[in-house]
Order: C-alpha cells, then structure tokens, then sequence
C-alpha cells in the first residue's frame, strides 16, 4: 500500500513533480523497517515475559519443595519419628573435592541424630582411601566433641570396602568399629611423593633457571636438585603429621590396639579386617543391617547424610552465601 501527500497545486505532469516510483520505493522501505523493529521488539517482550514466569514458577517451585521436602524428605520425616538406626555415610577422598566438605558432613549429620529420641544408635558408613589429614583431624576432633557432649547415644563406624588412613583418622574417634572380614583397614602411615626429572633434562640438554629467595623456596621442585637438608626437612615434616595420625588412634581406641604384639601397626600397612581385629584396629566383624539389627536393635535406617549441592537443601539452610551466589547467576541468566 502506498501513501501520497497531494498539495492542491501540485501537478504530476510538471517536469518539478517528484519521481514517483523512486519515492514510493523509499517510502516502503522505511515502512518495511519501522515494522519489522516493531514486530522483533514485540517478540522481544513476549519472550522477555515468558521467561520471567518460568523463572518465577521455577523459584516457586523450588521454594515449594524446600519448605515441603521431597516425598523421600516426608519419608524421612516419617521414618524419624519411629525407632531407628542414623546412618551418615562417609565417602570419597577426605578433602579432595572443595563441593563436597566431610567436616560438615559429619557435623550436621551428627547433630540431627543426637537430637532425634527416636535414633537409638549412630552409623558412621565408611567408604573411603583417605585424603587430607588436616581434614581428617577436625572430622576426628568433631565426632569427638560431639560424641563426648552428647554421651545419649553410641557412635558406631561400619566399614565398606575400604576404610584407610585419613578415613581410619575418623574412624577412630567412634565407640566401636565394624568391618566385613575383606574390607581394607588402616594404613596409619603418611606419604608424600614426587618426580625426580633433574636426569632427563640433562640428557635433553635443558637447564633450569629458578630465581628464589630463600635457600628453601624452591624445595621439591623436580626440576631442581633435592640437598640432603631438605630431604631432612621433608622427613621431619611426614614425620610429626604421622605422630599426630598416630596419636589421634591411640586417643580413640586406647587399649584395644595391640601394639607391642604388632610392631608394624603404625607403619602404614593395609590390614584385611581379619587382620585388623586380631591388631585391635576394628572390634567386631559385621554391617551396617546387622550392627542396626543386632547390636543397636533398631533395624529400620533412616539416612541422616546432609545433601550438600542441592538447590533445596541450600535454602533450607537460609540463603547462605553460596545461596545467594547461586541464586544470583540464575536470575541474571533468566533477566
């Protein structure tokens, strides 16, 4: 569709009368684009708002279940408020992944089972190589204060697979353990490893260049020469970690170790848990249905490991920082 604007006196066979079909075409083309600007920021708009409502119906939803839970959260709830066995399960290397942190694992799990009346006894499901001591040594001071605080229920550690050298750290710091006769127990010991290269650089012909400052900046570099003083200094530093594994078992199972009949106990082997009874690592043979079963007499488990990545379980916990972080990016990305 065209559009003209005539003027009374204007007369299209004048030689001054403008070219029609060039105004017409500049005419639509300006029209063409006016519209489609209008039509992309109508779209635009539409779509705007449309993820504005996913967004706030997701948020809704989110909300929703946390303050409701999960039917397993109702589950849990129901289950709670009968006779039963807590359960914490303690996975994966100890320290090794910064989304997942034992400490609190244990912490958080611990607490709501002292306060539930209706969990009889405390299982600390075990599955794990080990990993930082430092980690390791608040989780074993943790379930210590804890369990000496409480003192209303026993702290029970069952060992799956493989409960080793900064999961035995923890494990330790329980009333009793339980392990499978083939579970992998122990390793009291500290390691500390790394490449010596310094010889195939020099069949390739490289040098290294290191500028410190301090005789010992540069130590357990592999590209650099190791002196005997700081080999010593590594020595010294495995050692006093090691003194501090050790007394932290000693604390833990005090007279059931039997240390003087097995000199090697600390020395970082891996024991069977056959082995590992007759050294006084574990107590008894057994797992996680027969200790609920037979020793505490409460079969039903009821699972008090706290969720640590999940949305919900973030704002239950009232919008903490990493929350609010969270929440934060997603809104942006929706807005």
């Amino acid at each position: 569709m065209n559009y003209k604007i005539r003027r009374p006196n204007d007369d299209e066979s004048s030689p001054n009368y403008p070219n029609n079909t060039q105004e017409s075409w500049e005419r639509n083309t300006l029209r063409d684009v006016l519209l489609e600007a209008y039509h992309e920021q109508k779209r635009a708009r539409l779509w705007r708002n449309i993820w504005r409502g996913v967004g706030v119906l997701m948020f809704v939803s989110i909300m929703a279940s946390a303050m409701k839970g999960s039917p397993e959260n109702r589950q849990h709830q129901i289950a709670t408020h009968k006779e039963h066995t807590a359960v914490i399960n303690l996975t994966g290397v100890i320290g090794g992944n910064e989304d997942v942190n034992h400490v609190e694992i244990l912490r958080d799990g611990l607490e709501e089972a002292f306060k539930n009346k209706h969990a009889k006894a405390i299982i600390i499901h075990a599955n794990s190589p080990g990993g930082s001591p430092v980690v390791s040594n608040v989780a074993f001071q943790e379930v210590m204060r804890l369990k000496n605080m409480e003192k209303t229920k026993p702290v029970y550690v069952v060992i799956g697979d493989m409960c080793a050298s900064g999961c035995y750290y923890i494990a330790s710091a329980a009333d009793k353990i339980y392990a499978d006769p083939s579970s992998l127990v122990g390793s009291i010991g500290v390691i500390g490893s790394s490449f010596d290269a310094t010889g195939l650089m020099d069949k390739l012909g490289v040098k290294r260049r290191q500028r410190i400052a301090g005789n010992n900046k540069g130590m357990g570099d592999p590209f650099s020469p190791e002196t005997p003083e700081q080999v010593a200094i590594w020595q010294q530093m495995l050692n006093q970690i090691h003194a501090e594994f050790i007394k932290a078992v000693k604390l833990g199972r005090g007279n059931k170790l039997k240390e003087q009949q097995n000199p090697d106990l600390f020395s970082g082997r891996v024991y069977t848990g056959l082995e590992s009874k007759n050294v006084g690592l574990i107590d008894e043979f057994g797992n996680v249905y027969s200790v609920a079963r037979d020793v505490v007499k409460a079969p039903k488990l009821v699972d008090y490991t706290p969720e640590q990545n999940d949305l919900a379980s973030l704002i239950s916990r009232g919008l903490g920082a990493k929350m609010n972080t969270k929440l934060e990016s997603w809104l942006n990305s929706v807005w």
